[in-house]
């Protein structure tokens, strides 16, 4: 009697469930729509259960089809780990490579390096998801994640990318209209544009005078009319003059640089924000997150060093 699961379906699977639809997998498989769609309910009979829920205008996966692509996905990841450990692969990175990012950063950072990554290692298939919350680092969805902060989970590794601060920021014409903050408490008479991103309380700063054990932190509520989730929406809602912005300094230093925008309480800090790339331990020997994670780190070691 033949197995419930064939590997040969994983991969179909895979493949199916990325490209959203019966009509683009067959494209991408090369084979016809009712082609798929007879492999796919070969599948479903063998198995069971149903794997899709197929609408005239949609593809879902069902609960099943879920725990089916988690299990898929890790198994075909295993299975190219394997012969890279075999060093079947070493010499040339191959293979898919999933990667998060955040928006902001995602789209205007990591998007352009992938580009050129993708030339040098044209064997590997790299798969970009942007989102305004990192993944759970428990989730095998993702190869690697490039993240903000340290992550707190020791299961996984965090390769140090670049260093980067969270800088307090405002157009010259906000602040010749309201005034200059001087301490922190400052910002409660101001209109602070809010960013909801990450787990972090919104709308409420830290900021800290000295650092090490003597350093003293106040956390400031702030209030303001212009709030989103979108890292660039803010900068330019700060560059219209609408008010005073809490980011990153990779998404301002030119705007610094240029006088857009002047930097707000600079005396004090703000909680560290350094890019890593987060993988898995098991993904540590992989040929394919070994080159991204080599080839991201180098780009942002000569940016910096450019700027």
């Amino acid at each position: 009697m033949p197995s419930e699961v064939q590997p040969a379906d994983l991969g179909f699977f895979s493949t199916l469930a990325s490209a959203g639809s019966l009509s683009a997998a067959a494209r991408e498989l090369g084979i016809t729509t009712p082609a798929v769609s007879k492999r796919l309910a070969l599948m479903e009979s063998r198995i069971g259960v149903s794997l899709i829920n197929r609408t005239t205008r949609r593809m879902s996966l069902t609960p099943e089809g879920e725990l089916y692509l988690e299990h898929a996905r890790r198994i075909l990841s295993d299975i190219d780990s394997m012969g890279e450990l075999l060093g079947a692969s070493k010499a040339t990175p191959k293979g898919l490579l999933r990667v998060n990012a955040t928006l902001g950063f995602g789209r205007s950072h990591v998007a352009p390096l992938i580009s050129k990554f993708v030339r040098k290692y044209p064997q590997v298939e790299v798969q970009l998801q942007l989102s305004v919350n990192p993944p759970p680092l428990t989730e095998d969805s993702f190869d690697v994640c490039i993240r903000f902060g340290v992550p707190p989970d020791s299961r996984v590794i965090a390769r140090h990318i670049a260093a980067n601060r969270r800088l307090l920021c405002a157009a010259p014409a906000y602040l010749a209209r309201h005034g200059i903050p001087k301490v922190p408490n400052d910002l409660t008479k101001h209109n602070c544009i809010g960013i909801r991103q990450g787990e972090e309380a919104y709308g409420v700063w830290r900021l800290s005078s000295g650092r090490g054990p003597n350093a003293r932190t106040d956390a400031v509520k702030t209030r303001g009319n212009l709030a989103t989730n979108d890292g660039e929406i803010a900068v330019n809602w700060a560059l219209d003059g609408h008010g005073i912005l809490m980011r990153a300094e990779w998404d301002i230093e030119r705007y610094l640089r240029n006088g857009r925008l002047v930097q707000v309480l600079p005396q004090y800090y703000t909680p560290d924000a350094d890019i890593h790339a987060v993988y898995p331990q098991r993904h540590q020997l992989a040929a394919r997150v070994r080159a991204f994670v080599d080839f991201v780190g180098l780009a942002f070691k000569q940016q910096e060093a450019a700027s």
